[in-house]
């Protein structure tokens, strides 16, 4: 949306595309947590105090130039936001602003316990409803993006609504999907984010860096169902009121992983991660695959306080802490890597830009808290901005025939009569349950072979054989075909580089390989050369604004 806002206030016409509702889907809907952005309201603060902190909790891999640019344009989005109607949290006359883990300032900007995102993503609905060279599109799901002569022309998708091929003429096209969270069976954010952006992106011939980096919540919940809420809530809540870890048999369990946490609750959150994971591979986990969290020794006073409104949400999830525990454990939350860009958000192919989670490289091995809106604010303003300024400039290019590849697939997918009986959603589940066991947040070759060699099955014999109905109108089994094709490209490229890095760092960790290797100092790069993906090294890029010992 705000690249959109952007490209619309640059002079031209724009068409915002979503394949559920526009302004509805994605992760920034679901956030409750806070912004990161060094407005300097609560205290002294400066963009550049905020970009060494980036940079280190990106363990030597941020791409120092656009992580400056993250950090130096937040406070001019987020005070534009506050503009445009999002009301900030506000103490003594100023925008409220709290710490949080890897800031060395208080500097992260919220609006309520709950509505953070919600209310990010509302002012923006609002913006975009009030331009008129705004034309919205919702239920349409783009399958490619069309390229001729290494310049993006357009895009191909399919109306969902009526299962009608929608070929659509642009002079610059922004990628704007979000990341790759339903890769894994248990993820954090929509469930509609497939890694749509970088499938397309790699189709297009434009190239992908730090695939193998996916940030992986700790403490998330599994259940009781949870309606609502945003599931890495639990979190700072354990720290500050010492909710208790335990197994599927009650008993707390980090002191078997080499913690200290009985008595203190401040288990580092690598270590409970690899902890409860271990004690579900043990057998000692809870029903849904995690272990439980208990407040039931804290007063209801303390719980009341410290919960403030949203101990009346969960109560009406049917959730009462003084009670009962909760089931958390790891899930897929955010992803560092993504589509390779430069500063003007430009892939190397001509006139195709991407931004927000869609971006990789800008937080390195490991996305310093708070950074995600402020990643999609800053980076999907300057997406728009560019992506204008060479549509102004950029006489009309389409024809037909350029889109007649992806018309024609669509075409024989119509006519298909597999007999296979299997769905796309069943091949959607087992490589979501395969992703979590074998690509999750602790890693070995082993495991990383095993996964790259069912995926490319997959690829090869099941996904072609897939059974599709031959219903026109919301004809979902199409959809899930066509997101099911970019969950395997985007799996792929996951996979083939966590194995390749063959050390540990930041959100990427081998078991078989613990330490960081300083030869791995580089990102990696994926490309589809002759339709195989390979991958290749380039250092990290460098920027003079930092300030170097």
């Amino acid at each position: 949306m705000y690249a959109a806002i952007s490209a619309a206030r640059s002079g031209v016409s724009v068409l915002l595309l979503d394949k559920s509702l526009v302004g509805r889907g994605g992760a920034t809907i679901m956030a409750q947590m806070t912004v990161a952005a060094a407005i300097a309201h609560q205290e002294p603060d400066h963009w550049t105090v905020h970009l060494d902190d980036t940079i280190k909790a990106g363990r030597g891999l941020c791409n120092e130039e656009l992580a400056a640019l993250l950090c130096e344009d937040g406070p001019k989005r987020i005070l534009e936001m506050e503009e445009w109607g999002t009301r900030w949290a506000r103490e003594d006359g100023h925008i409220k602003q709290v710490a949080a883990p890897g800031h060395s300032r208080r500097r992260c900007c919220y609006v309520d316990f709950l509505n953070t995102g919600p209310a990010v993503a509302a002012t923006l609905r609002r913006q975009v409803s009030n331009i008129k060279e705004i034309q919205r599109l919702s239920n349409v799901a783009v399958t490619d993006v069309t390229v001729h002569d290494g310049q993006a022309v357009g895009a191909v998708g399919i109306d969902v609504k009526n299962g009608q091929v929608v070929t659509i003429e642009a002079k610059a096209v922004i990628l704007a999907a979000g990341g790759l969270t339903k890769l894994y069976a248990h993820n954090s954010a929509s469930a509609n984010m497939a890694g749509e952006a970088y499938a397309l992106a790699l189709w297009a011939g434009a190239e992908l860096i730090d695939m193998e980096f996916v940030q992986f919540f700790p403490i998330a919940h599994l259940a009781p169902r949870l309606v609502g809420m945003d599931p890495i809530m639990w979190d700072p809540f354990r720290y500050k009121l010492g909710g208790k870890l335990l197994s599927g048999n009650f008993e707390e369990f980090i002191d078997r992983y080499g913690g200290t946490d009985a008595g203190t609750y401040t288990a580092t959150r690598d270590l409970a991660s690899y902890a409860i994971l271990k004690e579900v591979e043990a057998g000692r986990g809870s029903p849904h695959g995690g272990v439980y969290l208990d407040f039931r020794h804290i007063p209801e006073k303390d719980l009341r306080n410290a919960f403030g409104p949203a101990i009346e949400r969960l109560a009406a999830n049917g959730i009462d802490l003084t009670k009962m525990p909760v089931e958390v454990g790891p899930m897929a939350h955010y992803h560092m890597g993504g589509v390779r860009v430069n500063r003007q958000m430009e892939t190397r192919v001509k006139a195709l830009y991407a931004a927000g989670e869609a971006v990789g490289a800008a937080n390195g091995a490991n996305r310093l808290s708070g950074n995600a809106i402020t990643e999609a604010l800053v980076f999907g303003e300057r997406a728009g901005h560019f992506a204008a300024e060479h549509a102004r400039r950029t006489p009309k290019a389409w024809n037909a025939a350029f889109a007649a590849p992806s018309v024609e697939r669509m075409r024989l997918m119509r006519k298909r009569d597999a007999k296979s009986g299997v769905s796309s959603i069943a091949l959607q589940s087992e490589l979501k349950s395969l992703m979590w066991k074998k690509v999750g947040p602790f890693r070995t070759g082993e495991k990383l072979t095993t996964a790259l060699e069912r995926i490319k099955t997959m690829q090869k014999y099941d996904f072609p054989n897939l059974s599709i109905s031959s219903e026109r109108s919301f004809n979902l089994d199409l959809q899930d075909w066509f997101e099911l094709r970019a969950m395997l490209t985007t799996g792929e490229a996951v996979v083939t580089a966590a194995l390749t890095r063959t050390e540990s760092r930041g959100a990427h960790q081998r078991e078989d390989f613990p330490e960081s290797d300083p030869a791995f100092v580089r990102n990696q790069v994926l490309e589809l050369r002759h339709g195989q993906l390979t991958s290749s090294w380039v250092p990290p890029v460098q920027s003079q604004q930092v300030k170097r010992a």
